[in-house]
């Protein structure tokens, strides 16, 4: 992205303004200066295409790139080494996350270097609210090896107060207690305060704080084709013809929205007391945030296989910015627990087996882990 920058921004100077919220966006281009790009498409449906009234009563045809839904998973997958790596980059070293691990416990304990990591709070969709962190089989696996007697998920409830009845099919969170809903879930994995968590079990939705969209402005539609070979003719599709779409526009933008009034409501002081997140807990998490924006845009991203873009400006308004972020220090501050990542061990057999029921999702029992299970 090219140095054109007049402003820096920075997390502690935002957050302690009064606006709400901050709103960024950022021009980007096609590598290669090429014109066309592939957007987020499905099979039958293709690419969303809408026509945006303008102020002088015209319209203009809007090209949806990526949705808040993907851009939260691009915004996501920049922490990790790459797509196949689940390890946090280096910056983010002290950062707290979940682990899904499983492994050989035939000795009674999963050693820490023979645990194979299945999923992360990162990779997940639902966050640290997925079954394989708070459903009814994961046990919390310390650095030793051993075991939680008890489901993480209730661990969980239980750090958050959340009152479970009626043998646990309904819960309640008594409003004095979201405070520790807050403090909760920041202390065990940051990122779900940031892109939303939901737990319906227990009655606890927070929204994002970062919304993000992608979406290609006087987006016109390019048809192609493509087609497959089979030189070894061992399958009966010959040689189809398929079609592709693809989008040329006059400007493709990404926004991003911080809600700066959700963070400041997570923590308050009251009577001298800290309820919730204290300032500087607020300040990671708007630290966090700058920072994904800036490393999505700081070289040329790879949205998918045919949407390679990189980033030629970053604005407030009319007013080109920098980032001012130092993540390293944001992380000190914030003086997460140590270990910062939690491992949920399940055993293979469970991980692994078919689900049965109509969702397809893992069928959840109570059950105690075999000691000799591996």
């Amino acid at each position: 992205m090219p140095n054109t920058v007049v402003n820096r921004i920075s997390p502690k100077a935002v957050l302690g303004s009064d606006q709400s919220p901050l709103v960024l966006t950022a021009t980007l281009v096609p590598v290669g200066n090429q014109d066309r790009f592939q957007p987020a498409g499905f099979p039958e449906i293709g690419h969303v295409i809408y026509r945006a009234p303008r102020a002088d009563d015209s319209f203009e045809e809007v090209c949806i790139v990526d949705s808040a839904a993907s851009m939260a998973n691009h915004l996501e997958s920049v922490c990790m080494r790459g797509a196949h790596d689940f390890a946090l980059v280096d910056e983010l070293e002290g950062m707290p996350y979940f682990r899904c691990v499983t492994g050989n416990r035939a000795s009674g304990k999963i050693e820490y270097e023979a645990r194979e990591v299945v999923v992360t709070s990162l990779t997940e969709g639902h966050r640290l609210a997925s079954t394989y962190f708070c459903g009814s089989i994961g046990r919390r696996a310390s650095a030793a090896g051993t075991l939680a007697e008890k489901p993480f998920g209730d661990e969980l409830a239980d750090d958050m107060g959340v009152i479970l009845k009626d043998n646990k099919s309904k819960a309640h969170v008594p409003p004095a207690k979201w405070w520790n809903v807050f403090s909760t879930i920041f202390k065990y994995d940051p990122n779900a305060l940031l892109h939303g968590v939901m737990f319906p079990q227990w009655q606890i939705k927070i929204q994002r704080v970062l919304t993000a969209s992608l979406e290609a402005f006087g987006a016109a539609r390019v048809d192609r084709s493509g087609v497959k070979f089979d030189r070894l003719g061992k399958t009966t599709s010959g040689q189809p013809i398929f079609a592709v779409d693809e989008e040329t526009a006059r400007e493709i933008r990404a926004t991003f929205v911080i809600d700066l009034a959700l963070v400041r409501s997570f923590g308050r002081i009251n009577d001298g007391s800290e309820l919730g997140l204290n300032e500087s807990q607020k300040e990671f998490l708007m630290a966090f945030a700058l920072w994904k924006i800036e490393r999505l845009l700081r070289a040329p991203f790879r949205y998918r296989s045919g949407c390679h873009l990189e980033a030629t400006a970053l604005r407030r308004g009319d007013e080109d910015i920098a980032l001012d972020v130092d993540i390293r220090a944001a992380i000190k501050n914030a003086k997460f627990p140590a270990p910062p990542v939690t491992d949920v061990y399940w055993p293979a057999s469970e991980l692994y087996r078919e689900g049965k029921d109509e969702k397809g999702a893992i069928e959840e029992k109570v059950e105690e882990l075999d000691e000799s299970e591996e």
